[in-house]
């Protein structure tokens, strides 16, 4: 530690040097020493996997891993199981010693021998879904995306609906089709009707689009019939992924009324392989916008979890996007208290969603259907094509970065899905 004088009133304050790790981390690393998200992986070893999968935390290139660390107790058992899950039921004052443990570790000289033997290079693992997901909820929480879309479909009405600034407005989604970045997306098929379409027809989605997004991870559950406030995110959500929410315009455009988005959504979710710990992002929080009406008090925040994070949108290995998550209307402790607002219960490795993620500026539209305005005004690539949506082979990427403590920038890694017909 260092004194610096404070000015101009002359007084001494303490001010921490930032962390230093003998590990090597490339600069602009997504993975410094002030992130360490968790992750599932294992080693490979000339191309073949070794072992069975276990817990890890990114550092720079490589991936420590914690089943190895902890080895021989319980919470080495929980960490060899195979997902975040047993470590995540641990609770927070858990999460909280095992990055004090880690970033220990990963900062002194004196187990650097232990350590670096568990030390994997991140090219050299397989990664995994990182959490058994229970349910997966998803949200409407961008005002920006919710206005467009509302133009879009009702471009003589009122862009909002009424509900819409007095709740999070959500579904349910399916878990079971959640996949972790690099999990190849299958186009799906459905009914759709056309406005001009006599009767609706079957096949394929000829609409089908992306949504960038943010997700939370549940990681200590809570009793049915019991809500959880919207201070208490802290203790119940473990820490965000990066969501890629694939969806069939066309088949949800005839299917979702009255009841909402169903197959033009569940065939697909795409998730970062890595989960940034909230801890990691206390550097990263914002106000939320102004809320008008004011929020219901159970929904009004002391402290707000607004997130300044700025997303990446890559379609091809070209730039289309770059949303900006800390414009999002309603914050994650929020749609966590109004999920829960009814008594359902939380589960360890429940994962919910932003939903569309959409700045102010043309650029900073999340989605597809919003860049191109629904097909109007299609997007050139660099390469002379055009795409209004999808076409099979194209590969989509998502990534984004956060400020974290010490005036570092971390990241959260990628989310990529390459479209298969």
């Amino acid at each position: 530690m260092e004194l610096e004088r404070a000015r101009p009133a002359g007084r001494w304050k303490q001010v921490t040097a930032p962390l230093q790790t003998w590990v090597p981390v490339p600069e602009g690393s997504d993975f410094p020493v002030q992130n360490l998200p968790y992750g599932v992986f294992t080693p490979l070893r000339g191309g073949h996997p070794v072992g069975e999968p276990r817990v890890g935390v990114a550092i720079g290139e490589r991936v420590l891993d914690l089943a190895a660390i902890w080895a021989g107790t319980s919470l080495g058992a929980a960490l060899a199981s195979g997902s975040l899950n047993a470590f995540l039921r641990r609770g927070p004052a858990e999460w909280a010693y095992v990055r004090d443990r880690v970033t220990t570790l990963l900062t002194t000289e004196g187990e650097r021998r232990l350590v670096e033997s568990n030390l994997h290079r991140i090219d050299e693992v397989r990664l995994h879904l990182p959490i058994e997901v229970a349910d997966y909820v998803d949200f409407y929480a961008s005002e920006n995306h919710a206005t467009n879309l509302g133009r879009i479909f009702r471009p003589n009405g009122e862009a909002l609906l009424p509900n819409w600034k007095h709740l999070p407005v959500g579904y349910h989604g399916r878990a079971g089709t959640v996949v972790v970045s690099g999990t190849d997306v299958r186009r799906p098929s459905g009914q759709r009707k056309g406005p001009d379409d006599a009767a609706p027809v079957f096949g394929p989605s000829v609409k089908l689009d992306i949504e960038a997004e943010v997700g939370f991870v549940v990681g200590a559950g809570s009793s049915l019939g019991e809500a959880v406030g919207v201070d208490d995110f802290a203790e119940h959500v473990f820490g965000a992924v990066l969501v890629n929410d694939w969806s069939a315009r066309d088949v949800q455009a005839w299917e979702y009324v009255p009841l909402g988005p169903f197959l033009g959504k569940s065939f697909a979710t795409s998730i970062s392989a890595w989960v940034v710990p909230l801890a990691a992002l206390e550097a990263a929080r914002v106000q939320t916008p102004v809320q008008l009406p004011e929020p219901l008090p159970y929904l009004a925040e002391k402290q707000s979890w607004g997130l300044d994070l700025q997303i990446e949108v890559d379609l091809n290995g070209h730039t289309v996007s770059r949303p900006p998550f800390a414009g999002t209307y309603w914050s994650p402790a929020q749609m966590l208290a109004h999920m829960t607002v009814n008594g359902a219960s939380l589960r360890t490795g429940d994962l919910y969603a932003s939903g569309t993620v959409s700045g102010t500026e043309a650029d900073q539209r999340g989605s597809l259907i919003e860049l191109t305005w629904n097909g109007r005004d299609p997007l050139t690539l660099p390469d002379g094509s055009t795409r209004t949506f999808l076409e099979d082979g194209d590969t989509v990427t998502l990534r984004a970065t956060a400020p974290g403590a010490d005036g570092v920038r971390i990241g959260f890694g990628e989310v990529a899905g390459t479209i298969q017909g």
